[in-house]
């Protein structure tokens, strides 16, 4: 089995998320990393845009963590969910979720994921948009997937790898990746810069 083309020897690569989502798309790009989270307050700004939001929080859950040891480079990441330049977080409740599908049915919203790479000395952040158009969805369907999948860790209340993106998203402009919570293609091209330039 050949070597993965990125020359990772004598990195420890941290990806500081509990999403299993993030996880697994790093998994797929078959490099050796482990997980490792603290806890963060992910307030921000209300200045801020929306589209400036997701990366401000991965570069705040990186700061978390102080200073680097040579050896490591850290991965923090942030999604969310913008509908009209107003932010959907995450559900608090049924009523809350199927609020927020209710707005996203026939719609097109847009899906940021910021994510910030850091080493010891130095650090890359960029932010990734996706526009998502939904066709018209059921109060049923609606009802159907949050009381089967329970989406209250999802931003804007749903997964595009799930049921509900399954039968609901009808175009997307921009990685589907990017929407799951992690564009993959831009982290490796970061990736390739930081290791490339030790």
């Amino acid at each position: 089995m050949s070597n993965s083309p990125l020359n990772t020897d004598g990195i420890r690569i941290i990806l500081a998320s509990g999403s299993p989502r993030r996880k697994m798309l790093l998994e797929s790009l078959d490099l050796p990393f482990e997980v490792d989270v603290r806890p963060v307050d992910e307030t921000y700004p209300e200045s801020l845009r929306s589209s400036e939001v997701a990366e401000y929080l991965a570069e705040k859950k990186s700061l978390e963590w102080g200073e680097l040891e040579d050896h490591q480079l850290l991965i923090t990441a942030d999604t969310i969910v913008s509908l009209e330049d107003r932010i959907l977080e995450k559900p608090t409740s049924d009523a809350h979720a199927s609020e927020m599908l209710t707005k996203l049915s026939g719609a097109t919203h847009t899906v940021f994921s910021g994510v910030c790479l850091r080493t010891a000395k130095q650090k890359i952040s960029f932010t990734d948009q996706t526009d998502v158009t939904f066709r018209e969805l059921s109060d049923a369907e609606i009802e159907y997937y949050i009381q089967r999948y329970q989406p209250f860790d999802k931003a804007g209340s749903y997964g595009a790898q799930e049921w509900l993106g399954m039968i609901a998203v009808s175009h997307l402009n921009g990685s589907y990746f990017n929407v799951m919570g992690l564009p993959v293609h831009r982290l490796y091209s970061a990736l390739e810069n930081l290791l490339n330039r030790r």
